[in-house]
């Protein structure tokens, strides 16, 4: 794989943890990163002192010289910003991380034969630790799709998807750590009501939770972990009733369908 020349167009929290994961994982690899922002030059100034890139205000004089281009700013900045990207571009492979954004959308909105590609990691980038999903348009190449392998290999660990596939599961994979964290939020002021300091109270349901992922981790079914806990007519059992009693399983399952129906702008 040539060098590569990546443009990042918002810099954000997400366009941060992709450009550090491509410096720590795949350094070799990378030319140059610019990363530009229109309006927030402490920003800019932070990103530069930090990191070894480039940044602009100006993302379009940085075009010409790129050929990544990573759209990482909202869904609702997306579209007059492919309007001026639209007369730039040629032939650079343009991804988005956006919600809702798949690689269609790009193809509709930039020249003919464009490659595009959607990314959709969780805040778990930040710390290498994201499962992302991933669509490619049409026109994406085997060398094309080893440059996002690269990319994706900084945040963490990834799954090629179909379009389709992708607007499903974003809910999944990049909203629900919210309902987790909602629910660790619950727990420590649960546990805040027995006289427990905040800080011991977020220990133990941090640790907890810890522990009960690295399990899932290992390869236990769910299910049985769950079994394992759960001692027929005990205590366990009788908290596991209230929730089932409150139709915990339609309640995700209706969080989920309402992100989706969100993300695709309904």
């Amino acid at each position: 794989m040539n060098k590569q020349r990546i443009l990042f167009i918002g810099a954000g929290r997400m366009a941060e943890a992709i450009f550090s994961g491509l410096l720590t994982m795949s350094k070799e690899h990378i030319e140059s990163i610019t990363v530009s922002n229109r309006s927030d030059e402490a920003r800019l100034d932070y990103l530069k002192s930090t990191y070894d890139i480039e940044v602009t205000a100006d993302w379009k004089s940085a075009v010409a010289h790129s050929n990544v281009i990573v759209l990482a700013m909202p869904p609702q900045a997306h579209e007059p910003l492919l309007k001026e990207l639209a007369a730039r571009t040629s032939g650079q492979l343009v991804v988005t991380v956006a919600a809702g954004i798949g690689p269609s959308y790009l193809e509709a909105h930039l020249p003919t034969n464009t490659p595009a590609a959607w990314i959709m990691p969780n805040t778990a980038a930040t710390i290498g630790e994201s499962m992302s999903l991933y669509a490619v348009g049409q026109h994406v190449t085997d060398e094309h799709e080893e440059v996002l392998e690269m990319i994706l290999k900084g945040m963490g660990e990834a799954q090629k998807c179909t379009e389709e596939e992708v607007h499903n599961l974003t809910a999944v994979t990049g909203s629900a750590p919210a309902f987790l964290y909602y629910f660790a939020e619950s727990l420590i002021d649960v546990t805040k009501k027995f006289n427990i300091d905040d800080e011991t109270a977020k220990q133990l349901v941090v640790q907890m939770l810890y522990g009960s992922v690295a399990m899932l981790k290992g390869g236990t079914e769910p299910s049985d972990l769950r079994e394992q806990v759960t001692t027929p007519g005990g205590a366990t059992a009788e908290g596991l009733k209230v929730l089932q009693n409150h139709d915990f399983a339609t309640i995700i399952d209706e969080a989920i369908a309402a992100t989706n129906k969100k993300a695709r702008g309904n």
